[in-house]
């Protein structure tokens, strides 16, 4: 049974655009199921996590975090008796904002829109492209999703000063976000600290060992499961110090949580709008691990030497294809163009790079960039 802090569909501010009620589907699962069949969400499979295709057909892309993460947030929900489905749905649609490259081309494309007087988000950009290009249905624009699913994109990842974005003051920028959508945050940040470390490894730029020694709780999970298993080969000893790791950072976050709610007193979603900070935390010593781990793989991996020539390049691919828009308009396709007449250049253009993939972006920039740059080199 939901608690009573839980946000219930029948609850739920509505859409947009009114809609009748499905006869066997509420409101969260239909937008659940509006995000799995969107474009933007089927782009997720060819859009870099950490590593590009370049590296491995084996590595984590951005789809398959998105399902780890719906994994592990409707896990947590159920044991905390919120809504697994508002839940499952905030997971499912936390990323489709992010350009391709990963975090160099979110960079990129900042660093451009900010010479123009404005900036880029990806959790802003997701709200666009739900709200506006998206469009699949004849009786209004984007996914036409609920209040509460627009909100938890907006506000997962932390607080919105109103005086900083006025666009937004419908989304209670005032108040804080429900469970449902404090949750998103940290259980991204749980399916991609473990994922990297495995992936550092596959990549051959973490070691084993290097992570036993500077990460205290693996180390700890790791002579566990040494100690379980001490006839296992080394590789499978560190997948069992990876699920334990895994499962400590989960349980803990559901353990401290319970208990922040029980504490604070919070008897509706109303109550936890009106808390005073977030509920959703982990315990301090786990909180203190969590920050050791994100610094290590900050350190060792995600600013590597080995990685920075392929961001560096990226980051090279996303400007130079930005500046050739910005000056060749009518390269643009059509439906791009006739956003113009509504929105400034740069902007149409950083919309049009941020939902390319990889592999798009990679060949756009091969056909506009590369390749008059290779024939004015050989004239």
């Amino acid at each position: 049974m939901p608690a009573p802090y839980a946000l219930r569909a029948e609850d739920s501010r509505g859409r947009r655009y009114a809609e009748p009620r499905h006869p066997y589907r509420n409101d969260f699962q239909r937008d659940r199921d509006r995000v799995v069949h969107s474009r933007a969400f089927r782009r997720l499979e060819n859009k870099t996590q950490v590593f590009t295709r370049r590296h491995s057909d084996h590595f984590r892309n951005r789809l398959t975090h998105t399902i780890e993460v719906a994994q592990i947030s409707r896990t947590i929900a159920a044991e905390l008796r919120l809504n697994e489905d508002l839940v499952e749905t905030l997971a499912l649609v936390h990323d489709v904002g992010h350009p391709p490259f990963g975090h160099a081309g979110e960079r990129a494309l900042d660093g451009m829109m900010r010479r123009h007087g404005d900036s880029f988000n990806h959790n802003l950009h997701a709200l666009r492209i739900v709200e506006q290009f998206e469009q699949r249905y004849a009786d209004f624009p984007g996914l036409n999703l609920t209040f509460e699913v627009r909100e938890g994109i907006v506000k997962h990842s932390g607080e919105h000063r109103p005086s900083e974005f006025p666009q937004l003051s419908e989304y209670l920028l005032q108040l804080r976000a429900p469970l449902e959508a404090q949750m998103i945050d940290l259980t991204d940040e749980i399916a991609y600290s473990t994922a990297d470390l495995d992936d550092g490894v596959e990549a051959m730029i973490l070691t084993r060992e290097q992570i036993r020694e500077s990460v205290p709780l693996f180390g700890v999970m790791h002579a566990e499961a040494a100690r379980l298993y001490p006839d296992a080969p080394e590789k499978l000893q560190f997948n069992e110090a990876l699920k334990r790791l895994l499962d400590c950072l989960v349980s803990d976050l559901i353990d401290n949580s319970r208990k922040r709610i029980s504490d604070s007193g919070v008897q509706s979603v109303e109550d936890v709008r009106e808390f005073p900070r977030r509920l959703l935390e982990f315990s301090p010593g786990v909180e203190e691990e969590r920050g050791r781990l994100r610094d290590f793989l900050h350190r060792n991996l995600y600013f590597s030497e080995d990685l920075r020539p392929e961001k560096e390049q990226a980051e090279l691919v996303i400007t130079e294809l930005f500046d050739f828009f910005m000056e060749s308009r009518e390269a643009l396709p059509p439906s791009y163009q006739e956003k113009l007449l509504h929105e400034p250049l740069y902007r149409v253009v950083c919309d049009y790079i941020a939902g390319m993939t990889d592999n798009f972006v990679s060949d756009q920039h091969r056909r506009f960039c590369a390749a008059p740059r290779r024939a004015r080199l050989s004239s």
